[in-house]
């Protein structure tokens, strides 16, 4: 991933005073994908890697302050052990990649899930691209990763119930701030825009109470023929869309 300058070519189409502030991508297909082509499994989920090259690359030259990348569910564990060590693989692999180029471009890697569940070498990776762009500011790249947000939302209440029963808060101050303040990432607990690839309308135990009020735009695009177009495309719909959280005109 090369330097990017912020917005060198933006979208005619889009309104960069109305850009959302957090995009979410739930990034599905690399399975269908690999078998349309006649590929293995394993090539698809290699393909889509290099999706999220671009939709990283996407985000920055439009000057979006944050992704959240759906990259492995608490759920995906049940998939084939040779499939789950294929992601694994291949996340180390990109990691190792990837990184330095993303230092240089001042963006900062965050963790939405648990660590404890991933292979030592994939673990070791991560740790190293968290600790190396912490101190990054241009812009947010938050990857989903051992994450289910009933999981989340589990462990917000189970540290406001410590809180509680230590004295350090009461129970009336237990609100929806309190909760969205002990999510993984809380400085980003609201999502603008969700993206859904391959045409599939779930939600899949995705970011439930970050999504609230987002605008959700499904396309039938494979994750790995996911481009920057695409993006801009999704980006276009969103603006089209006036946002009324609750209200009325």
């Amino acid at each position: 991933m090369s330097e990017i300058p912020a917005r060198p070519h933006m979208d005619p189409r889009i309104d960069p005073a109305r850009l959302p502030n957090h995009i979410a991508i739930i990034m599905d297909g690399n399975g269908r994908w690999a078998e349309r082509h006649g590929l293995t499994r394993a090539e698809g989920h290699e393909a889509g890697a290099r999706g999220v090259r671009l939709a990283i690359e996407g985000c920055r030259e439009m000057g979006i302050r944050c992704l959240t990348l759906y990259a492995f569910s608490t759920e995906n564990w049940r998939r084939s052990k040779t499939e789950v060590n294929v992601l694994f693989r291949l996340m180390s692999k990109y990691i190792r990649k990837e990184v330095a180029e993303i230092h240089k471009n001042n963006i900062r890697v965050r963790l939405l899930g648990e660590m404890d569940r991933l292979p030592v070498r994939a673990a070791a990776d991560l740790r190293y691209c968290l600790d190396l762009t912490a101190g990054n500011t241009a812009m947010d790249v938050c990857v989903a990763l051992n994450y289910g947000s009933r999981t989340e939302i589990a462990r917000a209440a189970r540290l406001l119930s410590e809180e509680v029963a230590d004295g350090r808060l009461r129970p009336e101050q237990v609100d929806e701030a309190a909760i969205a303040a002990r999510l993984y990432a809380p400085d980003h607990s609201e999502v603008d825009l969700l993206v859904r690839t391959s045409g599939e309308l779930r939600l899949s135990n995705f970011l439930l109470w970050q999504l609230s009020y987002a605008e959700i735009v499904v396309t039938p695009t494979l994750w790995p023929d996911f481009d920057k177009q695409c993006l801009c495309d999704a980006i276009v719909e969103y603006q089209l869309r006036a946002r009324r959280f609750g209200g009325r005109p």
